[in-house]
Protein backbone atom coordinates (compact mmCIF):
# COMPACT_ATOMS: atom_id res chain seq x y z
CA UNK A 1 0.00 0.00 0.00
CA UNK A 2 2.75 2.46 1.13
CA UNK A 3 4.80 1.94 -2.31
CA UNK A 4 1.02 3.01 -4.58
CA UNK A 5 0.70 5.90 -2.28
CA UNK A 6 4.33 6.45 -2.79
CA UNK A 7 3.84 6.33 -6.78
CA UNK A 8 0.39 8.39 -6.98
CA UNK A 9 2.07 11.12 -5.28
CA UNK A 10 4.87 11.18 -7.11
CA UNK A 11 3.35 11.91 -10.04
CA UNK A 12 0.69 13.96 -8.16
CA UNK A 13 4.08 16.24 -7.40
CA UNK A 14 5.03 15.55 -11.42
CA UNK A 15 1.79 16.47 -12.66
CA UNK A 16 1.50 19.95 -10.40
CA UNK A 17 3.91 22.14 -11.51
CA UNK A 18 2.95 21.14 -15.24
CA UNK A 19 -0.73 23.00 -14.37
CA UNK A 20 -2.12 26.10 -12.41
CA UNK A 21 -0.96 27.00 -9.41
CA UNK A 22 -4.42 26.19 -8.31
CA UNK A 23 -6.37 23.53 -10.32
CA UNK A 24 -9.41 22.77 -10.31
CA UNK A 25 -9.93 19.46 -8.42
CA UNK A 26 -12.73 17.32 -9.29
CA UNK A 27 -13.70 13.53 -7.49
CA UNK A 28 -16.28 11.41 -9.88
CA UNK A 29 -17.81 8.83 -7.44
CA UNK A 30 -18.24 5.71 -9.70
CA UNK A 31 -16.27 4.58 -12.75
CA UNK A 32 -18.95 2.79 -14.81
CA UNK A 33 -20.13 4.88 -17.85
CA UNK A 34 -21.57 7.92 -16.32
CA UNK A 35 -18.34 7.93 -14.15
CA UNK A 36 -15.58 7.71 -17.27
CA UNK A 37 -17.61 10.17 -19.45
CA UNK A 38 -17.99 13.01 -16.98
CA UNK A 39 -14.61 12.26 -16.48
CA UNK A 40 -13.99 13.27 -20.12
CA UNK A 41 -15.45 16.12 -20.50
CA UNK A 42 -14.45 17.39 -17.86
CA UNK A 43 -10.74 17.34 -19.15
CA UNK A 44 -11.90 18.41 -22.35
CA UNK A 45 -14.17 21.41 -20.73
CA UNK A 46 -10.98 22.45 -18.28
CA UNK A 47 -7.83 21.25 -18.95
CA UNK A 48 -6.51 22.82 -16.12
CA UNK A 49 -8.43 20.14 -13.98
CA UNK A 50 -7.04 17.68 -12.17
CA UNK A 51 -10.25 14.39 -12.32
CA UNK A 52 -9.93 11.70 -9.73
CA UNK A 53 -11.82 8.74 -10.46
CA UNK A 54 -12.71 6.61 -7.02
CA UNK A 55 -15.07 3.30 -7.18
CA UNK A 56 -15.56 0.59 -4.54
CA UNK A 57 -14.14 -2.13 -6.57
CA UNK A 58 -10.50 -2.78 -7.43
CA UNK A 59 -11.94 -3.13 -11.16
CA UNK A 60 -13.32 -0.20 -12.67
CA UNK A 61 -16.12 0.33 -15.92
CA UNK A 62 -19.27 -0.60 -13.75
CA UNK A 63 -21.85 -2.02 -15.68
CA UNK A 64 -19.52 -2.46 -19.12
CA UNK A 65 -17.89 -5.52 -17.19
CA UNK A 66 -20.41 -6.55 -14.54
CA UNK A 67 -24.02 -5.63 -16.69
CA UNK A 68 -23.15 -6.22 -20.23
CA UNK A 69 -23.60 -9.85 -21.37
CA UNK A 70 -21.11 -12.11 -22.11
CA UNK A 71 -22.63 -12.88 -25.40
CA UNK A 72 -22.26 -8.89 -26.44
CA UNK A 73 -19.27 -8.35 -26.77
CA UNK A 74 -18.85 -4.96 -29.19
CA UNK A 75 -20.92 -3.59 -26.63
CA UNK A 76 -17.81 -3.70 -23.89
CA UNK A 77 -15.46 -1.88 -27.00
CA UNK A 78 -16.26 1.49 -25.12
CA UNK A 79 -13.86 0.29 -22.18
CA UNK A 80 -11.03 1.28 -24.70
CA UNK A 81 -12.15 5.05 -24.90
CA UNK A 82 -12.18 4.95 -20.74
CA UNK A 83 -9.02 3.23 -20.92
CA UNK A 84 -7.08 6.41 -22.59
CA UNK A 85 -9.35 8.62 -19.90
CA UNK A 86 -7.70 6.89 -17.08
CA UNK A 87 -4.66 6.96 -18.79
CA UNK A 88 -4.56 10.79 -19.57
CA UNK A 89 -1.96 13.00 -17.28
CA UNK A 90 -4.48 14.94 -15.37
CA UNK A 91 -6.60 11.82 -13.88
CA UNK A 92 -6.03 9.38 -11.67
CA UNK A 93 -7.98 5.89 -10.74
CA UNK A 94 -8.54 5.25 -7.14
CA UNK A 95 -9.98 1.44 -6.81
CA UNK A 96 -10.93 -0.10 -3.65
CA UNK A 97 -11.98 3.06 -2.23
CA UNK A 98 -15.83 2.84 -0.73
CA UNK A 99 -17.67 6.29 -0.70
CA UNK A 100 -19.55 5.92 3.15
CA UNK A 101 -16.47 3.99 4.67
CA UNK A 102 -13.03 4.66 3.29
CA UNK A 103 -14.59 8.04 2.67
CA UNK A 104 -17.15 10.39 3.37
CA UNK A 105 -19.54 12.23 1.31
CA UNK A 106 -18.51 15.60 3.70
CA UNK A 107 -15.05 14.64 3.74
CA UNK A 108 -14.86 14.63 -0.22
CA UNK A 109 -16.87 17.93 -0.44
CA UNK A 110 -13.91 19.03 1.74
CA UNK A 111 -11.44 17.32 -0.26
CA UNK A 112 -12.31 18.87 -3.71
CA UNK A 113 -14.05 21.90 -5.65
CA UNK A 114 -15.85 19.87 -7.55
CA UNK A 115 -17.77 15.81 -6.15
CA UNK A 116 -19.80 14.28 -9.37
CA UNK A 117 -21.81 11.31 -7.97
CA UNK A 118 -22.35 8.43 -10.50
CA UNK A 119 -22.38 5.44 -8.72
CA UNK A 120 -25.14 4.31 -10.54
CA UNK A 121 -27.75 1.82 -8.89
CA UNK A 122 -26.52 -1.19 -6.92
CA UNK A 123 -29.64 -2.34 -5.36
CA UNK A 124 -32.72 -3.33 -6.64
CA UNK A 125 -36.77 -2.67 -6.69
CA UNK A 126 -38.64 -4.98 -4.51
CA UNK A 127 -41.89 -6.66 -5.49
CA UNK A 128 -43.50 -6.63 -1.55
CA UNK A 129 -45.35 -9.86 -1.98
CA UNK A 130 -46.12 -12.89 0.11
CA UNK A 131 -42.93 -15.46 -0.37
CA UNK A 132 -40.26 -12.81 -1.42
CA UNK A 133 -38.06 -13.47 0.62
CA UNK A 134 -37.99 -17.41 -0.26
CA UNK A 135 -34.87 -19.37 -1.12
CA UNK A 136 -34.69 -19.72 -4.73
CA UNK A 137 -36.13 -15.93 -5.81
CA UNK A 138 -33.09 -13.92 -7.14
CA UNK A 139 -32.63 -10.12 -8.07
CA UNK A 140 -31.68 -10.61 -11.86
CA UNK A 141 -29.06 -7.78 -10.92
CA UNK A 142 -27.88 -10.39 -8.63
CA UNK A 143 -27.92 -13.32 -11.31
CA UNK A 144 -26.13 -10.87 -14.36
CA UNK A 145 -23.12 -10.12 -11.40
CA UNK A 146 -22.68 -13.86 -10.87
CA UNK A 147 -22.40 -15.23 -14.56
CA UNK A 148 -20.24 -12.04 -14.96
CA UNK A 149 -17.76 -12.73 -12.37
CA UNK A 150 -18.37 -9.45 -9.98
CA UNK A 151 -16.92 -10.54 -7.21
CA UNK A 152 -20.05 -9.87 -4.61
CA UNK A 153 -22.12 -12.65 -6.25
CA UNK A 154 -19.41 -15.03 -6.63
CA UNK A 155 -20.98 -17.33 -3.90
CA UNK A 156 -24.55 -16.70 -5.42
CA UNK A 157 -24.92 -20.28 -6.66
CA UNK A 158 -28.48 -20.31 -7.77
CA UNK A 159 -30.44 -23.93 -8.34
CA UNK A 160 -30.56 -24.56 -11.70
CA UNK A 161 -31.28 -28.70 -11.40
CA UNK A 162 -34.10 -29.17 -9.11
CA UNK A 163 -36.61 -28.19 -12.00
CA UNK A 164 -36.99 -27.42 -15.84
CA UNK A 165 -38.80 -24.07 -15.48
CA UNK A 166 -37.25 -20.55 -14.59
CA UNK A 167 -40.02 -17.79 -14.16
CA UNK A 168 -37.76 -14.07 -15.17
CA UNK A 169 -40.47 -11.40 -13.70
CA UNK A 170 -40.16 -8.48 -16.24
CA UNK A 171 -39.74 -8.14 -19.97
CA UNK A 172 -36.95 -5.27 -20.66
CA UNK A 173 -33.98 -5.73 -22.29
CA UNK A 174 -32.06 -7.05 -18.74
CA UNK A 175 -35.00 -9.46 -18.84
CA UNK A 176 -34.18 -10.82 -22.51
CA UNK A 177 -30.36 -11.12 -21.49
CA UNK A 178 -31.11 -13.82 -18.17
CA UNK A 179 -33.26 -15.80 -20.27
CA UNK A 180 -30.35 -15.74 -23.48
CA UNK A 181 -27.88 -17.12 -20.95
CA UNK A 182 -30.17 -19.57 -19.57
CA UNK A 183 -31.68 -20.89 -23.20
CA UNK A 184 -28.50 -20.58 -25.17
CA UNK A 185 -26.00 -23.63 -26.10
CA UNK A 186 -23.44 -23.66 -23.57
CA UNK A 187 -20.83 -24.78 -26.13
CA UNK A 188 -21.83 -20.57 -27.70
CA UNK A 189 -21.05 -19.22 -24.41
CA UNK A 190 -17.65 -21.04 -23.69
CA UNK A 191 -16.05 -18.64 -26.02
CA UNK A 192 -17.28 -15.26 -24.34
CA UNK A 193 -15.91 -13.97 -20.92
CA UNK A 194 -18.26 -15.37 -18.67
CA UNK A 195 -17.49 -16.44 -15.36
CA UNK A 196 -16.36 -19.97 -15.24
CA UNK A 197 -18.11 -21.02 -12.54
CA UNK A 198 -21.33 -19.75 -14.18
CA UNK A 199 -20.53 -21.73 -17.28
CA UNK A 200 -19.98 -25.25 -15.22
CA UNK A 201 -23.53 -24.45 -13.64
CA UNK A 202 -24.91 -23.56 -17.12
CA UNK A 203 -23.57 -26.81 -18.25
CA UNK A 204 -25.27 -29.05 -15.94
CA UNK A 205 -28.15 -26.66 -15.35
CA UNK A 206 -31.35 -29.01 -16.15
CA UNK A 207 -33.69 -25.34 -17.31
CA UNK A 208 -35.27 -25.88 -20.38
CA UNK A 209 -38.26 -23.57 -20.19
CA UNK A 210 -37.84 -19.63 -19.14
CA UNK A 211 -41.13 -17.67 -18.87
CA UNK A 212 -41.02 -14.12 -19.39
CA UNK A 213 -43.60 -12.60 -17.84
CA UNK A 214 -44.95 -8.91 -17.93
CA UNK A 215 -48.02 -6.80 -16.59
CA UNK A 216 -49.16 -5.49 -19.89
CA UNK A 217 -49.03 -6.63 -24.10
CA UNK A 218 -46.92 -7.14 -26.75
CA UNK A 219 -47.74 -3.97 -27.88
CA UNK A 220 -45.99 -2.51 -24.53
CA UNK A 221 -43.49 -4.36 -24.16
CA UNK A 222 -39.98 -2.84 -22.63
CA UNK A 223 -37.31 -4.59 -24.69
CA UNK A 224 -35.89 -3.85 -28.40
CA UNK A 225 -35.71 -4.80 -31.30
CA UNK A 226 -32.17 -5.87 -31.13
CA UNK A 227 -32.37 -8.09 -27.72
CA UNK A 228 -35.68 -10.12 -29.68
CA UNK A 229 -33.53 -10.45 -32.59
CA UNK A 230 -31.21 -12.33 -30.96
CA UNK A 231 -33.35 -14.36 -29.10
CA UNK A 232 -35.54 -15.03 -32.10
CA UNK A 233 -31.53 -16.17 -33.90
CA UNK A 234 -31.39 -18.85 -30.94
CA UNK A 235 -30.81 -22.52 -32.60
CA UNK A 236 -33.61 -24.97 -31.66
CA UNK A 237 -35.20 -22.56 -29.14
CA UNK A 238 -39.30 -22.78 -29.53
CA UNK A 239 -40.67 -19.36 -28.76
CA UNK A 240 -44.29 -19.54 -27.22
CA UNK A 241 -46.85 -16.40 -27.07
CA UNK A 242 -50.31 -17.24 -26.76
CA UNK A 243 -52.95 -15.85 -29.63
CA UNK A 244 -55.47 -14.02 -27.98
CA UNK A 245 -52.07 -11.82 -26.72
CA UNK A 246 -51.49 -10.74 -29.79
CA UNK A 247 -54.69 -9.29 -30.71
CA UNK A 248 -54.29 -5.76 -30.76
CA UNK A 249 -57.23 -2.71 -29.66
CA UNK A 250 -57.80 0.44 -31.34
CA UNK A 251 -55.45 2.17 -28.44
CA UNK A 252 -52.86 -0.58 -29.13
CA UNK A 253 -52.58 0.70 -32.96
CA UNK A 254 -52.52 4.30 -31.65
CA UNK A 255 -49.48 3.64 -29.76
CA UNK A 256 -47.90 1.59 -31.74
CA UNK A 257 -48.54 4.26 -34.73
CA UNK A 258 -46.57 6.91 -32.15
CA UNK A 259 -44.26 4.66 -31.50
CA UNK A 260 -41.75 3.38 -33.87
CA UNK A 261 -39.67 0.87 -31.86
CA UNK A 262 -42.72 -0.49 -30.14
CA UNK A 263 -44.23 -1.23 -33.21
CA UNK A 264 -41.18 -3.70 -34.12
CA UNK A 265 -41.48 -5.17 -31.28
CA UNK A 266 -44.49 -5.65 -31.47
CA UNK A 267 -43.94 -7.08 -35.44
CA UNK A 268 -40.88 -9.44 -34.36
CA UNK A 269 -42.87 -11.07 -31.40
CA UNK A 270 -45.87 -12.18 -33.43
CA UNK A 271 -43.07 -13.61 -35.99
CA UNK A 272 -41.75 -15.15 -33.69
CA UNK A 273 -44.77 -17.07 -32.35
CA UNK A 274 -45.51 -17.95 -35.74
CA UNK A 275 -42.08 -19.87 -36.29
CA UNK A 276 -41.47 -23.03 -35.47
CA UNK A 277 -38.25 -25.12 -35.99
CA UNK A 278 -38.66 -27.06 -39.40
CA UNK A 279 -36.89 -29.83 -37.52
CA UNK A 280 -36.96 -31.93 -34.17
CA UNK A 281 -33.58 -31.91 -32.20
CA UNK A 282 -32.02 -33.43 -29.20
CA UNK A 283 -32.35 -31.13 -26.39
CA UNK A 284 -35.39 -28.47 -27.13
CA UNK A 285 -35.90 -25.67 -25.18
CA UNK A 286 -38.94 -23.33 -24.74
CA UNK A 287 -39.05 -19.37 -24.31
CA UNK A 288 -42.85 -18.46 -23.41
CA UNK A 289 -44.01 -15.10 -22.98
CA UNK A 290 -46.54 -14.55 -20.32
CA UNK A 291 -48.98 -10.96 -21.05
CA UNK A 292 -51.35 -9.43 -19.02
CA UNK A 293 -50.10 -10.87 -15.81
CA UNK A 294 -48.17 -9.98 -12.54
CA UNK A 295 -46.97 -11.30 -9.18
CA UNK A 296 -49.42 -11.86 -7.04
CA UNK A 297 -47.41 -14.13 -4.47
CA UNK A 298 -44.71 -16.59 -4.52
CA UNK A 299 -45.00 -20.02 -3.69
CA UNK A 300 -43.40 -22.52 -1.36
CA UNK A 301 -42.54 -26.14 -2.17
CA UNK A 302 -44.11 -28.67 -0.28
CA UNK A 303 -41.22 -30.79 -0.57
CA UNK A 304 -38.41 -28.43 0.47
CA UNK A 305 -39.28 -26.14 3.12
CA UNK A 306 -38.36 -22.25 2.74
CA UNK A 307 -37.64 -22.95 -1.14
CA UNK A 308 -39.92 -21.53 -4.47
CA UNK A 309 -41.94 -23.75 -6.07
CA UNK A 310 -44.21 -21.18 -8.24
CA UNK A 311 -45.60 -17.68 -8.68
CA UNK A 312 -49.11 -17.32 -8.25
CA UNK A 313 -50.17 -14.66 -11.19
CA UNK A 314 -52.90 -12.56 -11.29
CA UNK A 315 -54.35 -11.40 -14.99
CA UNK A 316 -54.34 -7.98 -16.12
CA UNK A 317 -56.15 -5.56 -18.35
CA UNK A 318 -54.94 -2.09 -19.22
CA UNK A 319 -57.29 0.76 -17.67
CA UNK A 320 -56.78 4.37 -19.18
CA UNK A 321 -57.77 6.43 -22.60
CA UNK A 322 -54.14 7.86 -23.49
CA UNK A 323 -52.38 5.66 -25.12
CA UNK A 324 -48.67 5.24 -24.10
CA UNK A 325 -50.07 6.24 -20.48
CA UNK A 326 -52.76 2.94 -19.61
CA UNK A 327 -51.83 1.48 -16.38
CA UNK A 328 -52.36 -2.25 -15.84
CA UNK A 329 -55.00 -3.67 -13.18
CA UNK A 330 -55.62 -6.89 -11.71
CA UNK A 331 -58.54 -8.48 -12.55
CA UNK A 332 -58.89 -10.65 -9.40
CA UNK A 333 -58.54 -13.83 -12.03
CA UNK A 334 -55.56 -16.04 -10.67
CA UNK A 335 -53.43 -18.66 -12.07
CA UNK A 336 -49.96 -20.52 -11.04
CA UNK A 337 -47.03 -21.12 -12.58
CA UNK A 338 -44.93 -24.09 -11.33
CA UNK A 339 -40.80 -22.72 -11.36
CA UNK A 340 -37.40 -23.89 -9.02
CA UNK A 341 -36.46 -20.56 -9.70
CA UNK A 342 -37.52 -16.70 -9.99
CA UNK A 343 -35.38 -13.62 -11.13
CA UNK A 344 -37.23 -10.58 -10.45
CA UNK A 345 -36.13 -8.12 -13.57
CA UNK A 346 -38.27 -5.12 -12.39
CA UNK A 347 -36.05 -2.45 -11.83
CA UNK A 348 -32.85 -1.32 -9.96
CA UNK A 349 -32.16 1.66 -7.54
CA UNK A 350 -29.33 3.47 -5.97
CA UNK A 351 -28.66 3.70 -3.07
CA UNK A 352 -28.11 7.00 -0.69
CA UNK A 353 -24.90 7.83 1.24
CA UNK A 354 -24.52 9.99 4.58
CA UNK A 355 -25.33 13.66 3.80
CA UNK A 356 -26.76 13.13 0.73
CA UNK A 357 -30.47 14.88 -0.12
CA UNK A 358 -32.33 11.77 -1.86
CA UNK A 359 -35.62 10.96 -3.56
CA UNK A 360 -36.55 7.90 -1.94
CA UNK A 361 -39.46 7.68 -3.83
CA UNK A 362 -38.18 8.20 -7.54
CA UNK A 363 -34.98 7.03 -6.30
CA UNK A 364 -32.36 9.47 -7.48
CA UNK A 365 -30.94 12.84 -6.14
CA UNK A 366 -32.59 15.81 -6.26
CA UNK A 367 -31.71 17.66 -9.40
CA UNK A 368 -31.42 20.26 -11.97
CA UNK A 369 -29.37 19.32 -15.26
CA UNK A 370 -26.93 17.49 -12.42
CA UNK A 371 -26.42 20.21 -10.04
CA UNK A 372 -27.79 18.66 -6.63
CA UNK A 373 -30.56 20.68 -4.89
CA UNK A 374 -30.87 20.46 -0.82
CA UNK A 375 -34.66 18.65 -0.48
CA UNK A 376 -36.98 16.98 -3.05
CA UNK A 377 -38.91 20.35 -3.48
CA UNK A 378 -37.20 21.57 -6.85
CA UNK A 379 -36.22 24.60 -5.55
CA UNK A 380 -33.22 25.75 -7.79
CA UNK A 381 -32.09 28.05 -5.43
CA UNK A 382 -31.43 25.16 -2.47
CA UNK A 383 -28.34 24.16 -4.54
CA UNK A 384 -25.98 22.39 -3.03
CA UNK A 385 -22.71 23.72 -3.93
CA UNK A 386 -19.83 22.25 -5.86
CA UNK A 387 -22.05 18.87 -6.06
CA UNK A 388 -23.29 17.30 -8.85
CA UNK A 389 -24.82 13.95 -10.28
CA UNK A 390 -24.41 11.89 -13.67
CA UNK A 391 -26.01 8.39 -14.79
CA UNK A 392 -28.75 6.58 -12.92
CA UNK A 393 -28.67 8.29 -9.54
CA UNK A 394 -29.57 11.57 -11.80
CA UNK A 395 -32.11 10.21 -14.32
CA UNK A 396 -33.16 6.88 -12.70
CA UNK A 397 -32.13 3.40 -14.14
CA UNK A 398 -32.86 3.89 -17.96
CA UNK A 399 -31.25 4.38 -21.11
CA UNK A 400 -28.27 2.51 -22.89
CA UNK A 401 -25.03 3.50 -22.32
CA UNK A 402 -24.48 5.87 -24.81
CA UNK A 403 -27.29 7.64 -22.78
CA UNK A 404 -24.76 8.14 -20.34
CA UNK A 405 -22.76 10.36 -22.34
CA UNK A 406 -25.72 12.91 -22.95
CA UNK A 407 -25.96 13.23 -19.65
CA UNK A 408 -22.33 13.81 -18.79
CA UNK A 409 -22.37 16.53 -21.13
CA UNK A 410 -25.36 18.26 -19.51
CA UNK A 411 -23.84 18.03 -15.87
CA UNK A 412 -20.35 19.31 -17.05
CA UNK A 413 -22.44 21.94 -18.89
CA UNK A 414 -23.75 22.85 -15.30
CA UNK A 415 -20.54 22.93 -13.64
CA UNK A 416 -18.72 25.14 -16.45
CA UNK A 417 -21.69 27.76 -15.78
CA UNK A 418 -21.14 27.45 -12.39
CA UNK A 419 -17.26 28.20 -12.71
CA UNK A 420 -17.78 30.74 -15.42
CA UNK A 421 -21.01 32.87 -12.94
CA UNK A 422 -18.56 32.35 -9.79
CA UNK A 423 -20.50 29.71 -7.71
CA UNK A 424 -17.79 27.80 -7.80
CA UNK A 425 -13.60 28.26 -7.97
CA UNK A 426 -10.31 26.71 -8.12
CA UNK A 427 -9.32 27.18 -4.35
CA UNK A 428 -6.60 25.43 -2.33
CA UNK A 429 -8.64 22.53 -1.67
CA UNK A 430 -5.98 19.32 -1.01
CA UNK A 431 -7.95 17.32 -3.61
CA UNK A 432 -5.46 14.39 -4.54
CA UNK A 433 -2.72 14.67 -2.15
CA UNK A 434 -5.57 14.74 0.83
CA UNK A 435 -7.74 11.87 -0.42
CA UNK A 436 -4.44 9.60 -0.34
CA UNK A 437 -3.40 10.73 2.98
CA UNK A 438 -6.26 10.26 4.23
CA UNK A 439 -7.11 6.41 2.98
CA UNK A 440 -3.52 5.90 4.51
CA UNK A 441 -4.69 7.05 8.04
CA UNK A 442 -7.59 4.44 7.36
CA UNK A 443 -5.35 1.38 6.00
CA UNK A 444 -7.11 1.74 2.58
CA UNK A 445 -5.52 -0.12 -0.14
CA UNK A 446 -6.00 1.80 -2.98
CA UNK A 447 -5.76 -0.02 -6.22
CA UNK A 448 -4.51 2.66 -8.87
CA UNK A 449 -5.23 2.24 -12.82
CA UNK A 450 -1.12 0.40 -13.29
CA UNK A 451 -2.56 -2.21 -10.88
CA UNK A 452 -5.76 -2.91 -12.63
CA UNK A 453 -3.55 -2.89 -15.74
CA UNK A 454 -2.52 -6.49 -14.33
CA UNK A 455 -5.63 -7.98 -13.41
CA UNK A 456 -6.57 -7.39 -17.12
CA UNK A 457 -3.17 -8.57 -18.29
CA UNK A 458 -3.48 -11.98 -16.58
CA UNK A 459 -7.37 -12.73 -17.05
CA UNK A 460 -6.08 -11.90 -21.18
CA UNK A 461 -3.68 -14.50 -19.94
CA UNK A 462 -5.58 -17.09 -18.79
CA UNK A 463 -8.46 -17.02 -21.21
CA UNK A 464 -6.24 -17.36 -23.94
CA UNK A 465 -5.52 -20.75 -22.01
CA UNK A 466 -9.41 -21.64 -22.89
CA UNK A 467 -10.01 -20.17 -26.07
CA UNK A 468 -11.95 -16.74 -23.85
CA UNK A 469 -11.15 -13.15 -24.63
CA UNK A 470 -10.40 -13.28 -20.68
CA UNK A 471 -11.14 -15.50 -17.53
CA UNK A 472 -12.37 -13.18 -14.84
CA UNK A 473 -11.19 -13.20 -11.62
CA UNK A 474 -14.09 -13.27 -9.83
CA UNK A 475 -13.64 -13.03 -5.65
CA UNK A 476 -11.82 -10.00 -3.55
CA UNK A 477 -9.09 -12.32 -2.87
CA UNK A 478 -8.01 -13.12 -6.35
CA UNK A 479 -8.61 -9.67 -7.51
CA UNK A 480 -6.41 -8.34 -4.79
CA UNK A 481 -3.60 -11.12 -4.60
CA UNK A 482 -3.28 -9.81 -8.37
CA UNK A 483 -3.28 -6.20 -8.25
CA UNK A 484 0.03 -6.93 -5.57
CA UNK A 485 2.30 -9.42 -7.61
Amino acid sequence: MKMAIFQARTWFARTFSTVASHPLRVCVVGSGPAGFYTAEKMLKAHQEAQVDIIDRLPTPFGLVRSGVAPDHPETKIVVNQFTRVAQHECCTFFGNVTLGSSVTLPELRELYDVVVLAYGAESDRVLGIPGEDLSGVYAAREFVWWYNGHPNCRYLNPDLKSSDTAVILGQGNVALDVARILLRPTTELATTDIASHALAALEDSAIRKVYLVGRRGPAQAACTAKELREINGIKDLHVHIKEADLLTTPEDEEEMRNNRIRKRVYELLSKAATTRASHPCSDPRELHFVFFRKPDKFLESNERSGHVSGVRLEKTKLIGDRPGERMATGTGQFEDLGCGIVLKSIGYKSVPVDGLPFDHRKGVVPNVRGRVLSDTSGDPMLLEKGLYVCGWLKRGPTGIIATNLYCAEETVASISEDLKQGILASSSSAGREGLLQLLDSRNVRVIPFGEWEKIDSEERRLGSLRNKPREKLATWEELQKVARE
